[in-house]
């Protein structure tokens, strides 16, 4: 083995604290920051280390658990917590204090910062009353945590009084042998110094971190308080030199030719978007969480030169689709072919570009998963089981998944399905449900039995654990998809049904289960294959090619299960060398202002509606990706969309661009002037060079709404350099003052080129119109996105450019209130309104019921219960002191449920007393 790692890189600090604690014989070798180790990356990453089999492993906590192991000292549970906290909960903290510690020399703010994780550590180390965090002796969870935060514990300037238990417990694993020696190898006794080369080398930190909060976070890193970042005189040179290279023609965007296959070479890239129930209209939530965040990826995809495929479809087997029919008096099929073309409409208008956007109730699809089916059987990955299901008697059917519907066993939720409960999103056999009733005539249905047959995920789950290993660590998966995942392989896999008692589905081939269909969940994600079939028939060099292609996977938290364990299982069990994913992109929940979206209610906005708002599709594009739910739920909110229209697109971003160009065509007649450097314009090029290389590194990582804010930031830029050299009073000057304000124009039309270029995932609509505007080749779109970025001079002096006009409308207050009355629907509030909305028909974290006026003992009771654990949740805020703000959030759930229950107990709940000031 060998291990390589970078002076003052902090995380390189664990690595080698782990190695010397393990014992383990590897060679350490340090590079460089810039180095790139691990070939099929296209940024450094730093640790890394080289496996005897030649793959390597570069994410630091897992290169840290695989030194414990290869020792023979196993993870505990608990020791996985502390490494997932410390990584989803601590770094992001941690970043932004070191970038404060070392960059800005703002240390208290730093601490500041620290405070929420610190609390929480010192309170874990206080209750458990153990000398280290998962016992009584030291395991990879103290060592990964404790290198982490080294720097700032160890720092005289940043050293508490607060946190003893902290305190106590860092001085102890501190001093060990191993973490003494990794420190100093690191940081060769520097301290925070040592770190300044390689915190210039991260990506601006986000501020304002949203996790912990109560509420859907809905603040963007664009509104973080900005910092002026210091520029060093050998970065402005590189940045001008990079200006006056030759314009790379080369590296530009060719045209898509179709069929697209995978090319010897070239990065290919596989982009699947969660396949769409076909039994609805798709709401705002449904669309930021799969398709828009897919076609963002995929047309940044080709900005960057790679070869990429996007496909996706309607799902529209199954039940939901059979009650749908039965509501709308139309057969499945028809109401298959009625949605799909709702679906493909609406698509078209947010300029979702599929490659392919087909369905699954096709001939390959049968094929397909047959095929599946059959080398399953084959290869002994399925069984057979008689499994007891309701039936009711009146409608002379067993009820499936949506046909029936009952109180969940697990937390009592009022209306779970058949296979899955809405509230605390656990999957149900439909025989567990407390009270179920048919969804077509109401009536009890009984139990009977009958025969199904499964796929036996205990028998694949060896090898399904051995490839997430691999792919977890080597590709980008969200952290939410990563929680879920092991979530399920934590207490073993399960035997899981594939077969269902229904009449619209794929059919099982084989004999003895000719009266049954595939189950939607198994049949589903083979959409993905078939619909590549219907586009290609060269399909197999996409999915049996899998050391040439690369698959992204985008959808919401909810299907994380179905991608992560139940598709591959059924792929890995085929041994036909499928293409598995490597990116697994999971978003968060969106909700409507301060509810849940509801078609029903006529609350929120649904995709066959944004387009009658008058508002474009691009402007919906941009807000959608600006509020985009990762890592927290976040929330849609017509106020806060018309404050970023017009703070952000108006005043910000379009003004930079329509003054530049104003500028050409006012003062230079239409063409770009000649451009003198100065000092103050090479720092421009520097400051809007770095903020295009961590676009590009965020992007690459998936990271879009928080590349957003570079774009952003650029803008802010341009109109600071506009603002301060002031052309508009220079061109009315001498000659070199009329050369100044050619110089500043000339270098902002080129800034309001690449900021055309950067936002074309983003806004494509837009990003055509201002390079129309500017005249722009259209070599341009890709050349400057290409390795590490580069902001060279696109527009020469001379380049004429074309008509220059605004670029954004204002949404008036008067227009957002109307939509805002338009799409609230007429509901009484309720505390159901603070449920997160499910993505794709799934998993709806509300903490509380919805309940009808009059008296309901059933109801009642569950909300006695619910009542009872707010309270204690209410209670353990306050004893551990949380902010007033948490607090009074879950006192208002608490009161409103207090509301419910009187309700449920045929009362009238008395009013919440209002607290006034004191005149």
């Amino acid at each position: 083995m060998k291990l390589f790692i970078s002076e003052g890189n902090p995380h390189c600090l664990k690595v080698l604290a782990a190695l010397e604690e393990a014992g383990v014989q590897c060679d350490v070798q340090f590079v460089n920051h810039e180095e790139n180790l691990v070939p099929f990356l296209s940024r450094p990453s730093l640790p890394a280390l080289l496996l005897p089999n030649g793959q390597h492993l570069f994410s630091p906590n897992a290169i840290c658990r695989y030194m414990f192991e290869v020792s023979g000292q196993e993870c505990s549970e608990a020791c996985d917590q502390w490494l997932e906290w410390e990584a989803t909960d601590l770094q992001p903290a941690l970043l932004q204090a070191l970038h404060m510690a070392v960059l800005q020399g703002k240390e208290l703010e730093a601490t500041k910062v620290l405070a929420g994780p610190l609390s929480y550590l010192d309170q874990s180390l206080t209750k458990a009353n153990t000398p280290y965090l998962t016992g009584d002796v030291v395991s990879v969870a103290d060592l990964v945590v404790c290198a982490a935060l080294h720097p700032i514990l160890s720092a005289p300037s940043l050293a508490s009084g607060d946190h003893k238990s902290v305190r106590l417990w860092f001085d102890r694993v501190a001093v060990s042998q191993s973490c003494v020696s990794a420190s100093h190898k690191v940081l060769q006794g520097k301290g925070l110094q040592a770190m300044k080369s390689f915190m210039h080398r991260q990506p601006a930190p986000q501020s304002g971190q949203c996790r912990g909060s109560t509420h859907p976070c809905n603040s963007s890193p664009a509104e973080d308080e900005e910092r002026e970042r210091v520029v060093s005189e050998e970065e402005m040179e590189a940045a001008a030199i990079t200006w006056n290279k030759d314009f790379n023609v080369s590296a530009a965007a060719t045209e898509r030719l179709h069929p697209i296959l995978p090319q010897e070479g070239k990065r290919n890239i596989l982009l699947t978007s969660a396949l769409p129930y076909v039994n609805n209209v798709p709401h705002l939530g449904n669309i930021i969480g799969c398709v828009l965040s897919a076609d963002v990826f995929s047309r940044y995809s080709r900005l960057r030169g790679w070869n990429s495929l996007f496909v996706c479809g309607t799902d529209e087997y199954g039940t939901a689709t059979e009650n749908k029919a039965r509501e709308e008096g139309l057969t499945p099929q028809q109401i298959c072919d009625k949605y799909h073309a709702i679906h493909a409409s609406i698509y078209e208008w947010f300029q979702i570009d599929f490659d392919f956007f087909g369905r699954t109730t096709t001939e390959k699809q049968t094929e397909i998963a047959q095929n599946i089916f059959w080398r399953l059987h084959e290869n002994g990955f399925l069984m057979e089981d008689v499994v007891e299901q309701l039936r009711c008697e009146q409608c002379q059917r067993f009820l499936a998944d949506r046909f029936v519907e009952g109180i969940c066993p697990h937390c009592n939720y009022p209306d779970a399905r058949g296979d899955q409960c809405d509230k605390c999103g656990r999957l149900i056999n439909a025989v567990e449900l407390k009270a179920p009733h048919c969804k077509v005539c109401r009536q009890t249905p009984v139990i009977r039995s009958s025969k199904h047959l499964f796929l036996d995920l205990p028998k694949l789950e060896g090898q399904l654990e051995q490839w997430l290993n691999k792919s977890t660590s080597s590709g980008d998966w969200t952290a939410n998809a990563k929680q879920i995942t092991r979530s399920w392989l934590r207490d073993g896999l399960k035997p899981r049904c594939i077969t269902r008692d229904l009449r619209w589905g794929t059919p099982v081939p084989h004999p003895d289960f000719q009266e049954k269909v595939f189950y939607v969940w198994f049949d589903a994600p083979i959409g993905y294959v078939s619909i590549t079939a219907n586009y290609t028939d060269e399909w197999e060099q996409w999915w049996k090619n899998p050391g040439q292609v690369e698959m992204y996977n985008f959808m919401a938290k909810d299907n994380v299960p179905f991608h992560s364990v139940v598709f591959p299982c059924s792929l890995l069990g085929a041994q036909d060398n499928y293409t598995l994913v490597n990116h697994l992109i999971a978003t968060e929940y969106l909700n409507y202002e301060d509810t849940k979206f509801s078609k029903s209610r006529g609350i929120g906005v649904f995709g066959d509606m944004a387009k009658d708002t008058g508002i474009p599709s691009d402007v919906w594009r941009f807000y959608l990706l600006y509020v985009r739910p990762e890592g927290q739920d976040s929330a849609f909110s017509w106020a806060d969309m018309a404050l970023k229209n017009n703070s952000e697109l108006l005043n910000n971003l379009g003004n930079f661009i329509n003054r530049a160009g104003m500028f050409v065509s006012k003062f230079f007649d239409g063409c770009v002037p000649a451009m003198e450097l100065l000092q103050e314009d090479k720092k421009l090029l520097a400051l809007v060079g770095w903020e295009l290389q961590q676009y590009i590194q965020l992007m690459d990582k998936v990271k879009i709404r928080d590349a957003l804010k570079h774009i952003l930031n650029i803008s802010r830029h341009g109109n600071q350099y506009i603002q301060v050299n002031e052309p508009w009073k220079k061109i009315k000057g001498g000659d070199a003052e009329r050369q100044r304000a050619g110089t500043v124009t000339g270098v902002s039309i080129n800034v309001a080129c690449l900021l055309s270029v950067m936002l074309l995932p983003y806004m494509p609509a837009m990003s055509q119109i201002i390079r129309d505007q500017l005249n722009a080749p259209y070599s341009c779109v890709s050349a400057m996105l290409h390795g590490s970025g580069a902001f060279t001079r696109v527009l020469d002096a001379g380049h004429r450019i074309g008509t220059v006009s605004p670029l954004f409308q204002k949404l008036e207050a008067e227009q957002i209130e109307a939509l805002k009355k338009r799409f609230g629907g007429q509901q009484p509030q309720t505390a159901t309104q603070n449920a997160a909305s499910p993505q794709s028909a799934a998993t709806l974290p509300s903490p509380v019921i919805e309940v009808n006026a009059g008296a309901d003992p059933e109801k009642a009771r569950q909300l006695t219960q619910a009542v009872a654990e707010q309270g204690e949740k209410v209670r353990a805020l306050k004893a551990q002191k949380a902010d007033k703000a948490t607090i009074m959030a879950e006192v208002s759930k608490l009161l409103e449920l207090k509301k419910q229950l009187a309700l449920a107990e045929g009362t009238s709940p008395e009013p919440t007393p209002v607290k006034g000031k004191k005149k």
